[in-house]
């Protein structure tokens, strides 16, 4: 959706710098960085983004019984999404707890119970599919994975099809890279750049 696309770029939630890259806490350096906690902080931009939301999970997953948010980033759009259509909510820890009953997941999950993961950000897929996991582990039916923005990684790509979980991004970084040089967000020699850094981050050679 490139309204949601043009307002990560306006609020700073997603930044490109080719010439500048960032650091990844991997120690990777990126020509883009994104921080999708931001959207709390802009009500029209959050807006949009819950009800696109929304009506992703009525038209797409219609049997939703419970939604759950990753930790941290996604358990606020969950939240919201939740009390919007009445539905249970909890959300998954990165690790389980180290102390009281060691909870991983927080919030009723019945066997069965159909199941709507909300994630912020899927690069790699690795932390959003390993709560999909979990949660079919406790005997949630996961039907659907939904994030705000994806990078398109080949990695999170293939790790979706073998997870075998129906995945939706309300925005992705083609468009994203539509958007941004359509509106001087980036210069259209960077756009290259920043394709062959998500083809495989590894490879330093995108910065020369």
């Amino acid at each position: 959706m490139k309204e949601i696309a043009k307002g990560l770029l306006e609020i700073g939630a997603v930044a490109l710098s080719a010439e500048k890259p960032f650091t990844w806490a991997s120690g990777i350096k990126s020509p883009i960085y994104c921080d999708n906690r931001l959207t709390l902080s802009y009500p029209e931009v959050r807006k949009i983004i819950e009800e696109e939301m929304i009506r992703v999970i009525k038209e797409e997953f219609p049997d939703t019984e419970m939604i759950m948010g990753t930790a941290t980033a996604g358990i606020p759009h969950a939240a919201i999404c939740a009390w919007e259509l009445e539905l249970s909510m909890g959300f998954v820890r990165g690790k389980a707890k180290d102390h009281g009953k060691e909870n991983r997941i927080e919030g009723k999950v019945t066997e069965g119970m159909k199941t709507v993961v909300i994630e912020d950000l899927i690069s790699t897929g690795g932390s959003s599919l390993e709560a999909v996991r979990h949660l079919r582990e406790q005997g949630a039916d996961v039907t659907g994975l939904i994030s705000i923005f994806t990078y398109e990684m080949e990695k999170a790509q293939r790790a979706v099809k073998e997870e075998n979980v129906k995945t939706i991004s309300l925005t992705d970084l083609s468009e994203l890279l539509e958007v941004a040089e359509e509106n001087k967000f980036i210069k259209p020699e960077d756009q290259e750049k920043i394709r062959r850094f998500i083809k495989n981050p590894s490879d330093e050679s995108w910065m020369k």
